[in-house]
């Protein structure tokens, strides 16, 4: 489920391949920056859905633990390394957000709160997402979630801030776009 990748889906039916435009991601920011505002909100509640549901299904058939984290893992590779794009896919981060959202959805509320006012502050969304994700194994350590749990957390913080190296090297430089500007439309 995690390698179906809705952006390029959704690019795709508006004549746009979106891995050459942009930045070339097939995410929900980039998609809402190239093919629309609606494209790339359905891309979010889509690759949120590929973290979330695989996850609920899991704990709704009675897998363990373990099998359910490896459960949301294997969602969250899918995403960035899909079959159906040469694995070649996204961040990851919609999708993490739909696995933390059915194994912690308590401390994922708050972990939704620290992107919101990072992203109000910065109107950066690549550094709302890292700091996010560096910030998911902490909170949920802070919840008292297994170890299973908070580990899986860090693997996905550590794999989305590789998946933006290119995005903190702009960062570094000045040059990354600001959500809403005229540089990231």
């Amino acid at each position: 489920m995690g390698s179906v990748p809705v952006g390029f889906i959704l690019g795709s039916r508006s004549g746009i391949d979106v891995r050459e435009v942009g930045s070339g991601n097939v995410g929900a920011t980039n998609v809402a920056r190239v093919v629309g505002k609606r494209q790339g909100i359905l891309t979010l509640i889509a690759d949120t859905a590929k973290g979330f549901l695989p996850v609920i299904l899991a704990m709704q058939l009675g897998a363990s633990l373990a099998a359910t984290v490896l459960v949301g893992a294997a969602a969250f590779l899918g995403h960035l390394y899909p079959i159906f794009l040469k694995f070649k896919g996204g961040k990851g981060v919609a999708t993490a957000l739909g696995v933390f959202l059915a194994v912690a959805p308590m401390a994922t509320l708050v972990l939704v709160a620290l992107f919101a006012v990072t992203v109000l502050a910065s109107r950066i969304v690549s550094l709302s997402s890292i700091l996010t994700a560096v910030a998911a194994p902490i909170i949920f350590w802070l919840f008292s979630y297994p170890p299973l749990v908070v580990g899986m957390a860090a693997f996905i913080a550590l794999a989305i801030t590789c998946r933006h190296r290119s995005n903190i090297r702009r960062m570094m430089n000045g040059s990354e776009p600001r959500f809403g500007s005229a540089s990231s439309q």
